[in-house]
């Protein structure tokens, strides 16, 4: 099973003001140790970037380097991939957009489904609910009660039916 997370998840990891930080750091440092597959796609990464560094965002941004640098030790475990648009990607935008239209703020995760119905990825860790709208993906809140005793023992989430 191939998984990926959403930028909330790296945002509040490394938020150390964020109430979110302890589980969000948490679930990163299971997800770090392997051996699962952890797909990482190009537009959460930049997103991360964007939004870790943004000094109207947070009170305390991270500095362009220690924000790269926390990239950079995720993307170096062996078990973590780093993926993007392929030439198949806007045949997979345009099958889950017209499944679940994309508008305004809804464009950014019809984005992510498309990339990982590209890829091949099967769930996505983020506590964003709108993923629950797409078929075909599992979404794994870290912040649910079925993973208050930690990320291994969690049961796989159900997928949506069609």
């Amino acid at each position: 099973m191939s998984q990926t997370l959403d930028t909330n998840l790296l945002l509040y990891a490394s938020n150390v003001d964020a109430p979110e930080q302890p589980r969000a750091s948490a679930l990163l440092q299971h997800l770090a140790a392997g051996p699962d597959l952890v797909v990482l796609l190009w537009p959460v990464i930049m997103a991360y970037l964007r939004i870790a560094t943004h000094p109207s965002i947070f009170s305390r941004p991270l500095a362009h380097a220690d924000a790269v640098t926390n990239v950079e030790a995720l993307v170096a475990r062996p078990h973590v991939r780093v993926v993007g648009e392929s030439e198949r990607f806007w045949r997979a935008y345009r099958t889950v957009s017209s499944e679940v239209p994309a508008r305004g703020n809804g464009v950014p995760d019809g984005h992510l489904v498309a990339l990982m119905v590209d890829h091949g990825i099967s769930s996505i860790w983020s506590r964003d609910r709108d993923f629950r709208k797409y078929r075909g993906i599992a979404v794994r809140d870290p912040f649910d009660d079925r993973y208050r005793d930690g990320f291994a023992a969690a049961p796989a989430p159900r997928k949506k039916r069609p």
